[in-house]
């Protein structure tokens, strides 16, 4: 795996519940690889990993691959995200992947996608975020 920014980043309290743990990344691409915890926890009445949940990770696959792809430079704020839930998510490992398609001066695109533990596609999303320089952010 390629060094990134994600790998001097600090997970805030929501990642962390998410289980979240970068697994692979190719910044110069605009791609990464993230590992989730679907827990019991996260399960509707059906059993399965609940949609909200999931909109979650690809949230949060989605934004690191742009402040991979930009060394830590940029975070992003989502200012619309399209889910389309393809198969019922079981309680399990749950890998993102994440492609910024287009990355601009104030707005990023970007496409991801939640796959089982097997492979199979659970849902997948495409994004529009703005970009907020992370130093600005450092004096808040």
């Amino acid at each position: 795996m390629t060094a990134t920014a994600l790998d001097h980043l600090t997970p805030p309290p929501s990642s962390k519940l998410l289980g979240w743990h970068l697994l692979d990344a190719r910044p110069e691409k605009g791609w990464v690889r993230i590992g989730f915890d679907g827990r019991k926890d996260f399960c509707n009445p059906a059993g399965f990993v609940q949609g909200g949940i999931l909109s979650a990770m690809l949230d949060d696959t989605m934004g690191p691959a742009v402040f991979a792809m930009t060394d830590g430079k940029l975070y992003t704020a989502t200012i619309t995200m399209t889910v389309n839930f393809l198969t019922p998510a079981k309680p399990g490992k749950i890998v993102g992947e994440a492609t910024v398609t287009q990355l601009g001066k104030t707005i990023a695109f970007v496409e991801g996608r939640l796959m089982s533990e097997d492979g199979t596609v659970l849902a997948t999303a495409t994004t529009s975020a703005r970009l907020v320089e992370t130093a600005k952010l450092s004096g808040r």
